[in-house]
């Protein structure tokens, strides 16, 4: 998979700028970003790079007097995640009844739930506030059918079924996340019951089935232009909860939510981030 990488520079700069930034590039395409000295330097797949997008991010940005400029080049064919791989990450725990932790860092506390996962190229360890809220409502709320948006590493949908889902099916945009959510549901044991498909929203109207809960760990963007297709596949009393997004985000996705008949069960936050569980 080929990647470019952009380098940005944001003057005068400032950590909340980079931020706002971050959120908002997800428009053009871009799946990750480092801090520089002098802004960031984000990763984007070529085929997936809208850089009309990303002017119309840079020209639109809210920061009066702020200066964005920026150089696109082609990333270095190599495993983006191989420093990280070697070293792994410690045990995170979740409310004293759930613990994610790598196949290096074994957890040293008792809990009645444990995830493993082997993250190759694949967002998702629990290790962001955003995917620590997820598994925070699927600690109360996992049953039924889960339908998992932009899968990643697949840990919401293993700790769905882990914690009282009977079937899970996620999606993504990107062949590695397919598979390696593939092999993290084998080594959870829990590949029997999941299925992990290549492609975006548009791949769910090759499904039929209606799901009791949806999840969606996505930029804000992405969340308010799939919603009504993710609704698509919900039934009466089935739960959307999405995170992903800052809380300034929370009233827009709010109010498309309660245009295609969802209403606010719950809302928290973590930092700057946020969570929405949501009701058909």
């Amino acid at each position: 998979m080929k990647y470019f990488e952009v380098e940005f520079t944001i003057s005068p700069y400032s950590a909340d700028a980079a931020d706002l930034f971050a959120s908002l590039a997800g428009e053009a395409g871009f799946e990750t970003f480092e801090e520089t000295e002098t802004g960031l330097k984000g990763y984007v797949q070529q085929s997936l790079f809208d850089e009309d997008a990303l002017r119309e991010c840079i020209e639109d940005f809210p920061f009066e007097g702020t200066s964005i400029i920026y150089n696109v080049r082609e990333a270095e064919d190599r495993d983006w995640n191989e420093q990280w791989e070697q070293e792994g990450f410690e045990p995170i725990v979740i409310a004293d009844q759930l613990v994610i932790h790598d196949g290096r860092h074994l957890p040293e506390v008792d809990s009645k739930v444990q995830i493993e996962i082997d993250a190759k190229l694949a967002f998702g360890t629990g290790t962001h506030e955003t995917t620590r809220m997820i598994c925070t409502q699927l600690l109360k709320l996992a049953k039924g059918r889960v339908l998992d948006c932009g899968t990643g590493t697949g840990i919401l949908s293993i700790c769905a079924l882990k914690l009282g889902a009977t079937e899970a099916v996620g999606y993504d945009i990107d062949e590695w996340s397919v598979d390696n959510a593939r092999h993290n549901a084998v080594i959870n044991r829990v590949d029997d019951r999941f299925t992990s498909l290549l492609g975006d929203a548009k791949i769910l109207e090759n499904i039929d089935e209606k799901f009791d809960i949806v999840l969606a760990n996505i930029n804000r963007n992405i969340l308010l232009a799939d919603m009504p297709m993710f609704v698509s596949k919900m039934h009466e009393d089935s739960l959307l909860i999405l995170s992903g997004f800052y809380s300034d985000d929370c009233e827009i996705l709010i109010e498309k939510a309660h245009s295609i008949g969802l209403k606010l069960v719950s809302k928290t936050t973590d930092h700057d981030w946020a969570c929405l569980v949501l009701k058909h």
